[in-house]
């Protein structure tokens, strides 16, 4: 028996590429490169997506962090604030004391326990805040009364200070009560 010639071949690689049309292959082209353009697009956004909430984030971090050293350093705010009248109590008999015409005496005693307190408050951030001679400043000192000058050199600026003015850290938590020479 005689074999037939084999008409029928198998199909290659290159008689596949062949037999598609041209129109077909500018097709797959112009899909695959849409393709490309939209996931470089995709690719973009999240890019864009993450660096946005990274910045975000370390906003918060850092907004957090300056919350809690605030929050640390005026902490102490309130029970300074009610030290201060015993502050100025002790100043007050101290100067009482110290007056050349006085009976009373300020015991050494007495005397250690008010530079012990002032040095702690001190410690803690606590700064007086000295008002007497330095010009009248509305953000820095209340004006309880103005009186003519004494001087020429002292017009618009503080005569006397009647209450001592603090701030703890950069902030003031007590005006100073200031007597202004007009």
């Amino acid at each position: 028996m005689k074999e037939k010639p084999n008409t029928h071949e198998e199909p290659t690689i290159e008689s596949t590429e062949e037999s598609l049309s041209e129109a077909t292959q500018d097709t797959v082209v112009d899909m695959t490169s849409e393709k490309l353009e939209q996931m470089a697009r995709e690719n973009e956004e999240l890019r864009d997506k993450y660096l946005r909430l990274h910045a975000e984030f370390d906003n918060f971090r850092k907004r957090t962090l300056k919350e809690k050293m605030d929050m640390m350093r005026t902490a102490s705010q309130d029970i300074m604030m009610a030290l201060l009248p015993v502050l100025d109590d002790f100043e007050r008999a101290k100067k009482t004391a110290d007056a050349a015409d006085s009976t009373e005496q300020f015991s050494e005693g007495v005397n250690l326990v008010y530079h012990k307190l002032f040095a702690t408050l001190k410690g803690k951030g606590l700064e007086p805040m000295e008002a007497a001679g330095e010009a009248f400043d509305p953000e820095l000192h209340e004006a309880v009364t103005e009186i003519p000058a004494p001087t020429e050199d002292l017009k618009g600026k503080v005569v006397d200070a009647i209450e001592k003015g603090y701030k703890l850290g950069d902030k003031i938590i007590r005006h100073a009560k200031v007597v202004v020479g007009k």
